[in-house]
């Protein structure tokens, strides 16, 4: 129970990573707050946290808009009189094509979500997560790792995001406020399975061999799943992280060493 009645905000829920990290901070012992513009997915989240003996609040937020994004501040301390972690988990795939020849426009619109966005979300949580010494974790991604081509967009975005950390938890941490970064690689959840099931069709194998050749380029030859990386969140938001700040943990099964 490292997060024995703790609160902890969730951005971007959805059925993948998102819920993970809300549903094993339940079982860690908190009460969670989710917040995403799908109230569907919200209430599906929160029926789960809920049966685990645990709060849930649902709060339908878009992350772009300021007036929802105060909502959601006074929501959770109407709810529960306080904030313990805010877990920025929300984005926007930007365009998956080379910087030459990438829109400019969806490269800011990607900028909005990915980076501003949660940087309007940190500072309206600041007041509240000082009252209590918490924390912020930043989910960022194994792009940061590599520079294959197309992925230049997406990587400058989750590259400032992790220069938004860095430099929140230097400014923060006089506060007592610890700001720390995951990185995952591959998640093994409906998303990718879709897509490997796809490249199968493509190529005329099974989803298993795709799969196993994919897991034969990392070091545990096994793909993480959304479990797997929630943990390292919640060990983020716990005490046994208390002296570390400024750092960006990888969850990847060994795909990239850093």
């Amino acid at each position: 129970m490292l997060l024995q009645d703790k609160v902890v905000v969730v951005s971007g829920v959805g059925p993948g990573l998102g819920r993970a990290i809300a549903v094993q901070s339940a079982k860690a012992g908190a009460d969670v707050v989710l917040a995403s513009r799908t109230e569907s997915r919200l209430t599906e989240v929160a029926k789960e946290i809920t049966e685990l003996g645990r709060r849930a609040v649902v709060v339908p937020t878009d992350i772009n808009d300021e007036a929802a994004a105060s909502n959601l501040v006074e929501t959770t301390l109407s709810a529960f009189g306080k904030v313990d972690t805010l877990v920025n988990n929300a984005f926007a795939i930007p365009p998956i094509v080379d910087l030459l020849d990438v829109d400019l426009d969806q490269v800011r619109a990607g900028f909005e979500t990915n980076v501003l966005a949660a940087l309007r979300l940190t500072r309206l949580f600041v007041p509240a997560l000082t009252e209590t010494k918490g924390s912020v974790v930043m989910i960022n991604s194994a792009v940061l790792r590599h520079s294959r081509r197309t992925f230049g967009p997406y990587k400058m975005a989750k590259s400032s995001l992790l220069a938004l950390a860095q430099s929140l938890a230097t400014e923060l941490g006089p506060r007592g406020i610890r700001v720390n970064s995951v990185a995952p690689g591959y998640i093994w959840a409906d998303n990718l399975k879709w897509y490997f099931n796809y490249l199968a069709q493509q190529r005329g194998i099974t989803a298993e061999e795709v799969y196993a050749e994919t897991a034969k380029t990392i070091d545990l030859r096994k793909l993480p799943e959304p479990d797997e990386i929630a943990d390292a969140v919640v060990f983020f938001a716990s005490a046994l992280s208390r002296a570390i700040t400024g750092a960006c943990l990888d969850v990847n099964g060994g795909e990239y060493h850093h």
